[in-house]
């Protein structure tokens, strides 16, 4: 019987490895213990299909070392021995130990000394967190790696590798991926290598071919994944339609609206698109009227990356009602950018003297910093002097909004210093 796609296509080195790259990329920690040939074992934690087998696969096969795959909950304490064994006869076996949270005292306790001698090399395999879920004497003899959701582009890289390598992928089968097709693939299994391998290869190989040709639709790989198809699967209109509609949504405080739009995002596992662009609406729409918010927000992108989907749906909504309810002010931004249209249309002006750089010998007969009035020098940490070029004196970018506490404060504060300016 044939092994399964996600299986044939595991990586035979670490340049086959699809993501990852905080990992195995040049120079990164797991590719150098490789090229230097000074292996530790590891525990790789993650959520599955994230490529901690394909890590474990491809750490031996860049060094020929021999692998094997056993499971902490399954595999008894003799299948250990035989590795073992196999150790000492050919020198270092590198051993995959799935589920390793589920590692029990009696084959932890055998399978130490093999550690430490450095025979064994371990690469545990898990979805728990290491910190609370394996054994202290197992942690403490191994580095600690987190793996994370692989990206749509990712997943797309691999399919593509799939359908063109004829040894071990499709490269035989006459496929037609539709474009609409392929994104689906990439987006809708939540950065799940596995299930998108598995579906394309169910997809290819229960679709009679026709015309010579076996095309495959956005409709089958639905079928393949049981998973809906709706507006915002596909790289065009409808998927920027639907993250439009969750910002506006969100600028115009309609919480029930959001969270409608947040779960199509998620439905169709666009993880990255949801977390950009929460942090961008708390700086734009929500902003100077309750900064907090920004830093609750940002907590909350943390929380979902390190949980990956269907768990980051739960913070992702506590920072979509939060963002919802906030007072709104999108006055940094419209600040921002009228100094930019300024700085971009040639309005810059020359910096006035006193506040050019001084600390070089020579800076006071140019008349650099002279004359400079240090704020902190003077009562309130605030004295009167030009600051803006002398083509923009005058100029006022920043317009407080008064919806929110802390920019009243700001407004409040601005008046007082334009009016001591002997600005309006």
């Amino acid at each position: 019987m044939q092994q399964p796609l996600a299986f044939r296509m595991r990586p035979r080195n670490l340049d086959e490895v699809v993501g990852q790259q905080q990992l195995v990329g040049e120079g990164q920690i797991i590719r150098r213990m490789v090229l230097a040939r000074r292996l530790s074992s590891m525990i790789l934690y993650g959520p599955p299909g994230t490529g901690k087998t394909s890590i474990a696969a491809a750490i031996a096969g860049t060094t020929k070392y021999a692998f094997r795959m056993l499971n902490a909950a399954t595999d008894t304490k003799k299948d250990l021995q035989i590795v073992a064994e196999e150790a000492k006869m050919s020198g270092t076996v590198i051993l995959l130990l799935d589920e390793i949270h589920r590692l029990d005292k009696t084959k932890q306790d055998f399978l130490l000394p093999h550690l430490e001698s450095g025979r064994i090399v371990l690469v545990g395999a898990t979805t728990e967190n290491p910190y609370m879920s394996i054994l202290p004497a197992i942690r403490s003899r191994t580095q600690i790696f987190q793996v994370f959701p692989l990206t749509a582009d990712d997943i797309a890289v691999a399919i593509d590798r799939a359908l063109t390598d004829k040894e071990r992928g499709l490269g035989e089968y006459p496929v037609v991926l539709e474009p609409a097709a392929r994104t689906f693939l990439s987006q809708v299994t939540n950065g799940d290598l596995r299930s998108a391998l598995n579906a394309l290869e169910l997809a290819v190989l229960s679709t009679p071919e026709t015309d010579g040709h076996i095309t495959i639709t956005q409709t089958i790989i639905q079928q393949c994944l049981q998973r809906p198809v709706i507006d915002g699967d596909a790289n065009g209109d409808a998927h920027y339609d639907v993250i439009s509609a969750f910002q506006k949504s969100i600028r115009g405080s309609d919480v029930d609206a959001a969270l409608h739009y947040l779960a199509r995002l998620i439905t169709i596992g666009d993880l990255p698109s949801i977390l950009r662009r929460l942090l961008v609406i708390a700086y734009e729409d929500v902003g100077l009227a309750n900064p907090q918010t920004a830093s609750r927000t940002l907590t909350a992108i943390q929380s979902a990356e390190r949980l990956g989907l269907p768990e980051a749906r739960i913070p992702l909504a506590n920072a979509v009602i939060d963002l919802c309810m906030a007072p709104k002010s999108n006055t940094a931004m419209v600040a921002i950018d009228a100094a930019l249209a300024d700085v971009k249309g040639g309005h810059a002006g020359a910096i006035p003297d006193d506040l050019r750089d001084a600390h070089y010998k020579g800076a006071a007969a140019l008349g650099h910093g002279v004359g400079y009035k240090n704020p902190h020098d003077y009562p309130g940490d605030w004295i009167r002097q030009q600051y803006l070029p002398d083509t923009l004196v005058g100029k006022h970018y920043y317009q407080a909004n008064t919806t929110g506490k802390y920019e009243q404060a700001l407004a409040q504060r601005l008046a007082q210093i334009r009016r001591a300016q002997g600005g309006k």
